[in-house]
């Protein structure tokens, strides 16, 4: 009987991960830097999600987001041109939907309080990493929330 009910319990978990698989989010990135870009973009397609834009700055962000309409954004705060959070103003101005997670360095606490003033929904100091991003990203979406659980049931997965 036990062995029944784990049986079903690790079905369920592989159905679950498959819908998480089959909603897979379009990102759009921004960060004037190319490294920062990059390792955004191959973090949150190992997660599993699709990145339909990367962009260099704020203005960029803006005409980007009314584009692809996607449905996360990752902002750096300090850009040239326009900065992460002015674009966060306008991107929200036109679309109070928007969900935006600021990227920042230690030390940027002021601006990371104006970026969520502004209708940013959270944020990710740097350095990024995969557990940091998928932390970020489960707050904003339940569900793609981290079960720490999941470790757990994948190793009895792994056993039966």
């Amino acid at each position: 009987m036990a062995h029944l009910v784990l049986v079903q319990l690790v079905q369920k978990i592989q159905l679950d991960k498959k819908k998480k698989d089959e909603k897979m989010l379009k990102v759009l990135v921004v960060d004037d830097s190319l490294i920062i870009r990059k390792k955004i973009t191959n973090l949150l397609e190992k997660l599993g999600h699709d990145v339909v834009l990367s962009v260099t700055n704020g203005q960029e962000a803006i005409d980007g987001y009314n584009k692809v309409k996607p449905d996360l954004v990752t902002m750096d705060i300090t850009m040239p041109d326009m900065d992460g959070i002015t674009a966060v103003k306008n991107i929200i101005k036109d679309n109070a939907d928007a969900k935006i997670i600021m990227v920042t360095s230690h030390g940027q606490e002021d601006m990371v309080i104006k970026s969520i003033q502004a209708g940013a929904v959270g944020y990710m100091l740097k350095p990024i990493t995969e557990d940091k991003l998928a932390s970020s990203i489960g707050e904003v979406f339940i569900e793609y929330a981290v079960d720490e659980e999941d470790d757990d049931l994948d190793i009895l997965e792994d056993e039966i």
